[in-house]
């Protein structure tokens, strides 16, 4: 009899295979289910570009389409390059002379007492400034009050017996006259007289000496200019010989600076003081950045020092500001030639590689050659050209390291911060426009949830209706096209925030006064503003890009190029 608990297991039944058997499933359903999310989130409806704008329309609407599918960061590299440019023009370059100088007071003077005794009081605040004659200390005056009245006795005295003897030898002249006493008696009478004259010559000179020493118990300012720290407090016994004295006066209105230079270049400055001629001097701090004055050259040391090579010059500076101190180190700066009608270029488009010096210029066609330039004198952020460039030649300030001989470009202005952050009043800006021609304002940032209303009284995020406006022609608010556009635009957009387009786009008088305020900056601003540009232009996503140059291609027909 065939008993049923012998029979082989099923294989189908194995615990084993039947695990491994779920396994493969549960994973074919997570494929299917992971394949399935994919095709759905990514799928583009048919018709409509990855931004969720019909195929259809306008001529602008087939542009975005390029600029804004697929690859979209690819297609802009093989478009045109975003590069800001400048024009060469003729100028004066001046040739400057620069040298490490020392500042120096016109007059420094120690104030110290005449006379000794104790100090009574301080007339003056320090650091305050005087002039020549004003009071500075007072000195007890007693003991020199006394001397004085002493000295006035002493002249009272001996003036009564002058009148005294002159009495006498009038009787004794006329006691000689009628023959009454002997000749010498009179004339011992007219020597007391002259005694008693050169006694009271002394006491004068004593009373006006004692006058004198009262007169210097108040110590005055023997200069004018400023007042130093105090070196003495009131209460002291302060004496002549103090080799700090009271206090230091030194005149700093004008001032002078001392600096040395090249002694090749001495003969042409010497020809230059022989004719007459004002040698400008600037001043400048040490970072050189600020200029501190303007002066000019007044004289040259008598020798060349012979361990350096060099010459001394002496140049005053006139200090009405108050800027420049005694002893102060400053960077000073003189012109020694100026070249006349010569071609200058930013210095900002000079490239050096192994072609040598070159620059990139732009062609009619808004393509770029490189040229191989030969360079002259700079001054500040302007260089001159001496061969490659002509006056009226675009050349490349910056943009400059995406450029290949014969690269097709698009020649914008660089981005001006604002006040309200990285966005400022620029055209296409992302975050913080500020237009003023549109009236958006909103936080540096560019948080699009925070946006103040536009000039068209339209709230923050919601579809402009004016078919005008570039991108909204043919739609409705409320599409469906909108909210995927909306949905799938990066968070703090233009897109995403549904705010217009920047009315520099259109208004060329912000892109003007962008201009001007770069052409104002000082060239550290000019850097920021360039790297800024930069920044931006590299982080925009393609459909930024593509709306970036619609509105550059708007704005220039608008100025008439």
């Amino acid at each position: 009899m065939h008993d049923p608990l012998s029979a082989p297991p099923d294989p189908l039944l194995s615990p084993r295979k039947s695990r491994r058997g779920l396994l493969a499933i549960a994973f074919a359903v997570v494929l299917v289910v992971g394949l399935g999310a994919w095709w759905y989130f990514t799928r583009t409806p048919e018709g409509t570009t990855a931004d969720g704008q019909a195929a259809k329309g306008d001529a602008s609407k087939g542009d975005a389409k390029k600029g804004a599918g697929k690859g979209g960061r690819a297609n802009f590299a093989t478009g045109p390059q975003p590069v800001a440019a400048a024009t060469a023009r003729k100028g004066d370059i001046r040739i400057i002379q620069t040298s490490l100088g020392t500042v120096n007071a016109l007059n420094t003077a120690i104030v110290r007492t005449r006379v000794d005794g104790p100090l009574l009081a301080l007339h003056f605040k320090e650091g305050q400034s005087v002039k020549a004659g004003d009071v500075l200390a007072q000195i007890d005056p007693a003991p020199f009050e006394v001397a004085l009245s002493q000295a006035e006795g002493q002249l009272a005295r001996d003036m009564a017996q002058l009148q005294n003897a002159r009495v006498d030898l009038d009787r004794y002249k006329t006691l000689l006259a009628q023959d009454s006493i002997a000749r010498q008696q009179v004339d011992a009478q007219e020597a007391t007289v002259k005694q008693f004259e050169g006694t009271v010559k002394i006491d004068r000179a004593v009373v006006d000496n004692a006058k004198l020493q009262l007169g210097y118990t108040k110590v005055t300012a023997p200069i004018s200019g400023r007042l130093g720290l105090r070196q003495v407090d009131v209460g002291n016994t302060v004496h002549p010989g103090d080799t700090n004295g009271i206090i230091v006066i030194t005149q700093v209105n004008p001032l002078t600076t001392v600096y040395t230079i090249p002694q090749d270049s001495l003969q042409r400055l010497l020809a230059e003081l022989r004719r007459g001629d004002k040698i400008e001097v600037e001043a400048w701090d040490r970072e050189q950045k600020n200029k501190l004055a303007t002066g000019v050259l007044i004289t040259t040391d008598n020798q060349v020092d012979v361990t350096t090579g060099t010459v001394k010059l002496k140049a005053q500076f006139p200090n009405d500001n108050g800027v420049l101190f005694p002893n102060q180190f400053v960077n000073v700066r003189m012109v020694v030639d100026i070249r006349t009608d010569v071609t200058v270029i930013p210095a900002a488009a000079v490239q050096t590689g192994p072609q040598g010096t070159v620059v990139y210029v732009v062609k009619e066609d808004n393509t770029v050659t490189m040229r191989p330039v030969k360079l002259g004198p700079a001054e500040g952020e302007r260089v001159m050209v001496e061969s490659g460039v002509e006056p009226g030649d675009r050349v490349v300030t910056d943009g400059i390291d995406r450029l290949r001989e014969g690269a097709k470009v698009e020649v914008v202005q660089p981005l001006v911060p604002g006040p309200g952050g990285r966005g400022g009043a620029g055209k296409g800006g992302r975050r913080g426009d500020a237009s003023k021609a549109g009236g958006d304002t909103s936080k540096a940032g560019g948080d699009a949830s925070k946006a103040a209303p536009s000039g068209d009284g339209r709230k923050p995020g919601t579809a402009p209706g004016d078919p005008g406006t570039p991108g909204t022609a043919g739609k409705t608010p409320g599409a469906v096209g909108d909210a995927e556009k909306k949905a799938a635009a990066p968070a703090g957009s233009p897109v995403s925030s549904g705010s217009p387009p920047p009315a520099s786009a259109t208004d060329p008088k912000p892109a003007d006064d962008m201009r001007d305020k770069f052409k104002n900056a000082s060239p550290e601003e000019r850097e920021k503003m360039r790297e800024a540009f930069k920044k931006r232009m590299e982080s925009a996503s393609p459909e930024e890009r593509a709306r970036m140059q619609e509105q550059m291609r708007k704005r220039r027909e608008a100025q008439g190029q």
